[in-house]
């Protein structure tokens, strides 16, 4: 397998330090807020990437963090942490802030059938790790106290910026939004392990430590959940492309200050989702979340599909006319591999030749799209029977996770409201009103119901 690795700016033999064995974390959700689309298209590429070396044997062992404490809202040390934010914002405890936008990012997560992570674990479950960390990096000498906070000393580090290749004066004072002067700190690009004192009065989340009552900051979590639960050599490690600074950057520098050798062998990243006014945010206004699209009357699996078709190194324009089109294409495909039929017999070199190719193009840093044409290339080819034919694809969906092939069953609550839909597209075809009509078709066909006109009545069918 091949695949771009930021660490060394170019695609590599993916070559894991246990054989077969893969140990993998991904950067999870601060769940201080809805996740908005933007957020998914990173967990999606993990996914695609999870299941990518699943198909090709490996065995993937991975962990995700969920930050419900410590990440302010500048990426530096200043500004508020965003569990107090959203706590004084909606007026709840921040245990009840966490659990309500943890259960809504899996939800969503569940939609866009991504794989749950073998390890999920919440920051405040390991404070016990950070310190563990904390206490060896001050003895190191990498670490120090400054009024009251533990900081990350930089300047012990000759190889800091080797994940972005920057130089300590190119830099913004560590982070990308604007950065209010700390003079706790020897080096402004110096980090905070952990908060004894702050600017933040009534802070909810506090633990005991050797230096006082504080809370963790943001970057010791990762490297203290991933090194807890995967151990000291890590083989990928993910996020977005907006993780790469200052947060991968931070995990690098004390990570391996506290275990005394190179730490991760590949960082993965993913590119930005846009929409027209630029980078999708929590900051612009309403949030885009996976259920509002399903509201809007969208399959969930149709943004996976979008996805899929644009490379995860590229940055992604959203808009819903291009949403539309994914959905449009892909029930179309699932209509197309239902009408295969399923008798025979697999003919297993056909099947070899095309599952050869898959993993080839798949194994070429993920190209989802050129795989997807790959599956088209398999519709068209009228010397595949049909039998070969949904065995593949049942394979290729492994990875791709577009619900390719699936039985479905019409319980009695969308009975109900199909029925009353095709009564209410009969009254208006009666009425004339042609545009209702083709209205209400288009309707049950986004939520993959098909309807067709017969000397018998409407008969309707629930597209795979």
């Amino acid at each position: 397998m091949q695949i771009y690795n930021t660490l060394t700016k170019k695609i590599e033999e993916f070559i894991p330090n246990d054989s077969n064995n893969v140990k993998m974390y991904t950067c999870g959700p601060t769940v201080y807020h809805f996740a908005h689309i933007g957020n998914m298209r990173n967990y999606i590429g993990h996914d695609i990437l999870e299941k990518t070396l699943l198909y090709l044997g490996y065995n993937v062992t991975r962990a995700m963090n969920i930050t419900d404490v410590g990440h302010l809202t500048s990426d530096s040390d200043s500004g508020e942490d965003k569990m107090e934010v959203a706590r004084k914002r909606e007026n709840k405890s921040s245990m009840e802030i966490a659990k309500f936008y943890t259960d809504a990012f899996f939800r969503d997560f569940k939609k866009l059938n991504c794989k749950m992570p073998e390890i999920v674990s919440p920051a405040t479950e390991n404070i016990d790790m950070y310190i563990k960390m904390i206490e060896k990096l001050i003895e190191d000498e990498y670490a120090y106290i400054s009024g009251g906070n533990i900081y990350f000393d930089i300047s012990k580090l000759k190889d800091y910026y080797k994940l972005t290749n920057h130089k300590i004066d190119e830099m913004v004072v560590g982070a990308r939004d604007s950065v209010e002067k700390d003079n706790k700190k020897k080096n402004q690009a110096d980090f905070a392990l952990w908060f004894t004192t702050s600017k933040f009065e009534g802070h909810e989340l506090l633990w005991d430590s050797p230096w006082g009552k504080g809370y963790p900051g943001w970057h010791i979590e990762c490297s203290g959940i991933s090194i807890k639960y995967l151990g000291e050599y890590l083989d990928i490690h993910g996020g977005g492309v907006d993780n790469i600074f200052p947060h991968h950057t931070n995990e690098i520098a004390q990570s391996e200050s506290y275990l005394g050798h190179k730490w991760c062998n590949y960082w993965f990243h993913n590119e930005h989702l846009l929409d027209e006014s630029g980078k999708m945010s929590k900051s612009n206004g309403a949030i885009l979340t996976v259920s509002v699209l399903e509201d809007e009357g969208y399959d969930p699996l149709a943004f996976r599909f979008m996805c899929l078709n644009s490379h995860y190194r590229k940055q992604l324009t959203f808009t819903y006319d291009s949403l539309k089109q994914a959905q449009d294409t892909l029930n179309k495909l699932r209509n197309k591999i239902s009408n295969l039929n399923n008798d025979g017999e697999i003919n297993q070199e056909v099947f070899d030749k095309y599952n050869n190719s898959f993993k080839n193009i798949i194994s070429d840093d993920l190209n989802t799209a050129n795989a997807i044409t790959l599956l088209y290339d398999l519709l068209k080819d009228s010397d595949v029977n049909d039998k070969t034919k949904l065995e593949l694809i049942s394979n290729f969906d492994r990875v791709f996770g577009v619900d390719l092939i699936k039985e479905e069953e019409i319980d009695d609550e969308l009975k109900k409201y199909i029925e009353e839909k095709i009564e209410e597209r009969k009254q208006a075809k009666i009425d004339k009103n042609f545009e209702l009509a083709d209205k209400i078709r288009e309707e049950l066909l986004s939520k993959n119901i098909e309807i067709k006109d017969t000397r018998e009545g409407t008969i309707y069918s629930i597209v795979k």
